[in-house]
């Protein structure tokens, strides 16, 4: 209890009541004594003594439900009542009751070497950015990491020292978007501890299981914040939101253009009564029984995948059984052989080898095996035949046990309802949770971009879900401002700084993405980090916290794979997820997987590989495909942007096409991933290898695809490197059918140029003459020249090779140029086109080789084809990468053709 003096006279026994008060008109501070009777008397502070009294100074101030937290220069507490608070910079103490208001003490978060490291990296790029706007990104993050509160909740506490705090489970959860097994466990570990991971491989359900924690975030009553480093990565959050009704919940912030647009259209607030809805403990019965059965679910869907993997692996042995000699042993069936003793029994007759069968052996067959007689595992062709014979019934046992086990499976989930109870429940869950949301008191929506930060309490109340870069986040909400929850979606292309921004904002931390796709591009400054863990040029946000927190983590891979046919998905599975993927599409027998081979040769020139489009557009061709596709279309991708741009003007419009980093988080019914690279010294080095055979681009690239992936490639190029673009090729020449594996679909005259080429090309080889040119490629041309002019129509026709350019254009002229006339004095042309009779030029033909892409060489030929077009001599360009040669010099010729007789 306080006592109270007043004006030196001890008063506390006459006082009924007292409040301290701040008087504008008196500019001071007031108490105010009640006495019995309703007396009551007010006098300046100063003249008053209140005790106990303490005072605190540098603390942080925050109110029950509200999310600031408020630095204050002083705070004296009178009787353990009142607080009267002094902030910085202020003349006017504030006076608050202490029963609503709290106080914290700053840590010493900014002093730490983690959090030193990370300024010290992020003034760095300040001062190392190239551009304008590189360095107002830069600027800006600097700005905002000043401006975190050091305080000892927030999921950058726990990330600078490395502990993950525990959370009480409390209420129940629900899953108003639907759940599968590592979905209900990835939205349990969110709410179990204070820093928890979500690992989501492409196709899993990651947008899902987000919106699931999203719903159990808002039930409740807390604020959360759902960031990427790009807005692409949560437009998909807003979009499912908006779908289900739930989209005046969220407030679209980040950069002032987003900011600006948000509150100009601000949602509204829905007017419509929400159904009747389940209460929370009917709902964690639905939960509990659908539990029973989702592991049922997985094991059916895996199950089908090994039933479909077992029938193409006998189909591979029928067909190889059918090629050997062997004979006919009849039914293994009558010795009950499981596949497990199958494979035994098939290990012990290898164990024999060529020794005959002693009495030691016979007694090991009959008590390991129950084979009394041993006739047909004698010496010799029987044995090989039992044995062959023991490995299609080792296929067709496995098939037959798979099968019933998946019908057990199939059975046990429809007399459970499986599907009906899964609607249920999420029915059941969204009724719950628009109920209670709607039995709050509307929420104020006079909000505007200038105001919302200084009544921000009121504004999360309205609009509990932010959404932001990460890169903006602390410029989007109120200074000082906690929030409960921060969700990071695409956390492994996210940088450390400024991906640490929001840890400062934020209670706790639910971090997602995919290590095995593709990373973050770090920037290199050589700043030593304090501990491996948070090395900026080593990890992505992701790793990092993978790495801070070890086993103190709780981590979850989405395994439930929806996306990719799962012939497709089956590649990413075993080369990268240790088949820890369960897919759960169905396979109907498609063709979703497609190989072509470009014929040997060196095609690629500066990041592009023109036979490898022209491949495609062939295979395409043939199967009708060249005009598009109905769905969610095709993309085009490529390891390099000079290839997508080379495609752009090559492929149907149809095509999306863009690098693989780009169509990361992007999807279409088909995919082309095209590898650019080919076997010449340059391509072959270890740094380009690596690039284009990083297991994370094969990953994204393979990924993109839903019905139907498609593998542009040269031929043996990969072969030597081994990597996973090897693997993939291998994958899909065992699995693809015969008619989708397309070899050398394009084959060009110039590819007699290489050792190795098409053997179509063979008689054209044999017909080529060395005394024609010093250059082949020069030789091939001649020859297929030689050949068109052969014809009836081309009588008229004849061609000389290198003429000399003034020779067809007058260096007199006086519309060249001085650069011209110096350049027609010295050029001159491969091959020339001239009517016989009169020997009148009319046209020329130029082979460009590799050295025509050089940047000299291309300001020389740009030249050349001025002056021609100005004499009004057209001029064809066939460089040794295209494909149609002779029927490009043909369609060329063809406009001086003779008229038929």
């Amino acid at each position: 209890m306080a006592s109270i003096h007043v004006d030196g006279e001890d008063k506390t026994a006459e006082i009924s009541d007292w409040a301290i008060f701040w008087s504008d008109k008196y500019q001071a501070l007031l108490l105010t004594c009640r006495y019995p009777f309703g007396k009551k008397s007010t006098h300046p502070l100063s003249d008053c003594r209140i005790s106990p009294i303490r005072e605190l100074s540098n603390m942080l101030l925050t109110k029950p439900g509200s999310t600031i937290f408020k630095p204050i220069a002083k705070a004296t507490i009178y009787g353990e009542r009142y607080a009267v608070v002094h902030y910085p910079g202020g003349a006017k103490p504030y006076v608050y009751k202490t029963d609503g208001i709290g106080f914290t003490a700053p840590t010493s978060i900014k002093n730490t070497p983690v959090l030193r490291y990370l300024t010290a990296v992020a003034n760095a790029r300040q001062h190392h950015a190239e551009s304008k706007a590189d360095r107002e990104i830069a600027n800006n993050v600097v700005r905002q990491l000043e401006k975190l509160p050091a305080i000892d909740s927030t999921a950058l506490q726990a990330y600078c020292t490395g502990h993950n705090g525990t959370r009480e489970a409390g209420q129940g959860l629900i899953y108003p978007f639907g759940l599968n097994e590592s979905q209900v466990q990835a939205v349990e570990r969110a709410f179990s501890a204070q820093i928890s991971v979500i690992e989501g491989p492409p196709g899993t359900g990651k947008t899902q299981t987000i919106l699931n924690i999203l719903a159990n975030i808002l039930l409740r009553g807390q604020t959360v914040a759902v960031l990427s480093n790009n807005n692409a990565a949560v437009e998909n959050v807003y979009e499912k939101l908006e779908k289900y009704g739930l989209g005046h919940l969220v407030a679209k912030l980040g950069n002032q253009d987003n900011r600006e647009a948000f509150f100009a259209d601000l949602p509204a607030w829905p007017s419509s009564t929400p159904e009747p809805a389940p209460s929370l403990d009917e709902i964690q019965v639905l939960v509990s029984r659908l539990k029973q059965h989702l592991q049922d679910h997985n094991k059916a869907a895996q199950l089908q995948i090994e039933l479909d993997e077992l029938v193409i692996e006998r189909r591979y042995l029928q067909q190889w059984q059918g090629h050997s000699d062997g004979q006919a042993t009849g039914s293994l069936d009558k010795y009950g052989l499981t596949p497990r003793k199958t494979a035994d029994l098939m290990a012990y007759l290898a164990n024999l080898g060529e020794r005959r069968i002693h009495l030691k052996d016979r007694i090991e067959l009959l008590f390991k095996f129950r084979i009394l007689r041993a006739k047909p595992f004698s010496q010799g062709e029987a044995r090989m035949a039992m044995f062959h014979a023991l490995q299609m019934h080792y296929y067709d046992k496995s098939l037959r046990d798979k099968e019933t086990e998946l019908q057990a499976c199939r059975e046990s989930l429809a007399n459970a309802n499986f599907t009906a109870l899964l609607k249920e429940l999420t029915t059941a869950s969204m009724h719950h949770l628009k109920q209670h949301l709607q039995r709050q008191v509307p929420p104020s929506d006079s909000f505007d971009a200038k105001n919302y930060r200084r009544h921000f309490d009121a504004f999360v109340r309205r609009f509990p879900i932010l959404g932001s870069g990460t890169h903006s986040i602390v410029n989007s909400i109120a200074p000082g401002a906690i929030l409960d929850y921060v969700i990071i979606d695409e956390a492994s292309l996210q940088d450390i700084m400024p991906g640490i921004l929001p840890l400062g904002c934020a209670k706790n931390l639910v971090v997602v993405g995919d290590n095995r796709q593709l990373p973050h591009i770090p920037v290199k400054l050589g700043l030593q980090a304090p501990a491996e863990a948070y090395d900026c040029e080593r990890f992505s946000l992701l790793d990092s916290c993978i790495a801070v927190f070890q086993h103190t983590l709780p981590r979850t891979l989405l395994k439930e794979h929806y996306r990719c046919h799962p012939r497709i998905i089956q590649f990413c599975n075993q080369q990268f997820y240790d088949n820890a993927l369960v897919p759960m599409t169905e396979d109907k027998g498609e063709a979703p997987l497609r190989l072509v081979v470009t014929t040997k040769g060196n095609h690629a020139r500066q990041n592009t590989n023109l036979r490898e489009l022209d491949s495609l557009l062939k295979v395409l061709e043939d199967e009708g495909q060249a005009v598009g596709m109905d769905g969610e279309g095709r993309g085009y991708i490529a390891p390099f942007r000079a290839q997508v741009n080379l495609a752009g003007t090559r492929l149907p419009a149809d095509f999306v096409k863009d690098t693989v980093h780009k169509f990361q988080g992007r999807e279409c019914d088909e995919i082309v991933f095209s590898t650019v690279l080919d076997k010449k010294h340059y391509n072959q080095a270890r740094r380009r290898l690596d690039f284009v055979d990083d297991p994370c681009m094969i990953n994204v690239a393979v990924s993109r695809a839903k019905h139907r992936f498609t593998l542009v490639t040269g031929d043996e190029v990969f072969t030597d490197n081994n990597g996973h673009i090897a693997a993939l090729i291998r994958y899909i020449s065992y699995y693809a059918q015969d008619e989708q594996i397309v070899r050398a679909p394009v084959v060009s005259a110039f590819d007699v140029l290489y050792r190795e080429y098409d053997q179509s090309l063979a008689r054209l080889n044999a017909r080529l003459r060395p005394r024609d040119s010093r250059f082949k490629s020069e030789q091939i041309l001649e020859q297929l020249l030689r050949e068109a002019l052969c014809a009836p129509a081309y009588k008229t026709l004849m061609y000389h090779t290198q003429i000399k350019l003034d020779q067809l254009a007058s260096p007199v002229n006086p519309q060249w140029t001085e650069r011209q006339r110096a350049f027609l004095r010295r050029a001159s042309c491969d091959f020339v086109i001239y009517f016989k009779v009169g020997k009148t030029p009319l046209g020329v033909i130029e082979v460009d080789g590799g050295y025509h892409d050089r940047p000299e060489q291309a300001a020389r030929d740009a030249l050349k084809n001025d002056i021609l077009a100005k004499t009004g001599i057209p001029i064809l360009r066939l460089r040794t990468v295209e494909s149609d040669i002779a029927q490009r010099v043909g369609d060329f010729i063809d406009q001086w053709a003779s008229p038929g007789p």
